[in-house]
């Protein structure tokens, strides 16, 4: 259970989403310290209006990142940034009252406290006019520029075809990695 952040008010949240002591002994994602209101700045609003923070380290890679690839005629956008522990369990909450099974939200939502995005360093991108968060990103030549050039600005993406967390595939998480 070391992989379990030891906030108390945690076990509370797990409790209250149906997320018992077994599934977190066997969860596989790494847990993820939270990025403090400090450590965050705005860079962006999402197509539905929310704010979209993310530290300032990242926030500074990702305009060059977006700058170089508007330069060779790519557009990409962040859908998502930065979540609270808070944001995250809502996700699941709003997932379990609509009544998809815990387990399967588990390979695509992360338990709160588990998620990238607490970090502000994780982004969510899309390349319009293609709908965000959808696997057919990687077929799109924003998708294909990033796996080119995304690493020469700290970028990679983090749960490819086969990764280890249990997560399924997501061509549009990429997570900045802070030299």
């Amino acid at each position: 259970m070391s992989n379990i952040p030891i906030d108390p008010a945690h076990h509370d949240l797990y409790r209250s989403l149906g997320i018992g002591v077994e599934i977190l002994k066997n969860y596989s994602a790494p847990a993820q310290r939270q990025a403090s209101p400090a450590e965050l700045k705005m860079f962006s609003t999402a197509p539905d209006g929310r704010s979209l923070k993310a530290t300032h380290a990242t926030v500074k890679s990702w305009l060059d990142l977006q700058r170089s690839a508007s330069n060779a005629g790519i557009v990409i956008e962040v859908t998502s940034a930065f979540r609270s522990i808070e944001y995250q369990a809502q996700l699941i909450k709003r997932k379990l009252e609509a009544g998809t099974p815990l387990d399967t939200i588990l390979t695509v939502s992360a338990i709160p406290g588990f998620s990238e995005h607490h970090t502000g360093e994780a982004l969510d991108l899309f390349s319009p006019p293609q709908a965000p968060l959808i696997t057919e990103f990687e077929e799109t030549a924003a998708f294909e520029w990033l796996n080119q050039h995304a690493a020469n600005f700290g970028f990679s993406l983090s749960y490819p075809r086969g990764n280890t967390t249990g997560f399924s595939y997501e061509p549009w998480h990429w997570k900045f990695n802070p030299q």
